[in-house]
């Protein structure tokens, strides 16, 4: 499971309602996974996703680039 965090970049504050994907690398195991929102914490939650190497989408942009498991923290 792959829990992404999204912070407002200049107040700190967790956004809420973000829409959150992933995109895993791999030419055979690589895909994007569906949106998912981010709730008042500002967390969403891929319980599929095991740890891979690839990006993180907020609202269509990509916020971060790399290692992905465990808890991800972007900043917006």
């Amino acid at each position: 499971m792959v829990t992404v965090m999204v912070i407002h970049q200049s107040s700190g504050t967790p956004n809420k309602g973000e829409r959150v994907a992933i995109g895993i690398d791999g030419f055979f195991s690589g895909g994007i996974t569906k949106d998912q929102l981010t709730d008042s914490r500002g967390e969403a939650h891929f319980a599929d996703v095991e740890p891979c190497n690839g990006r993180i989408f907020v609202s269509g942009q990509t916020a971060y680039t790399g290692r992905i498991e465990g808890r991800v923290i972007v900043y917006i």
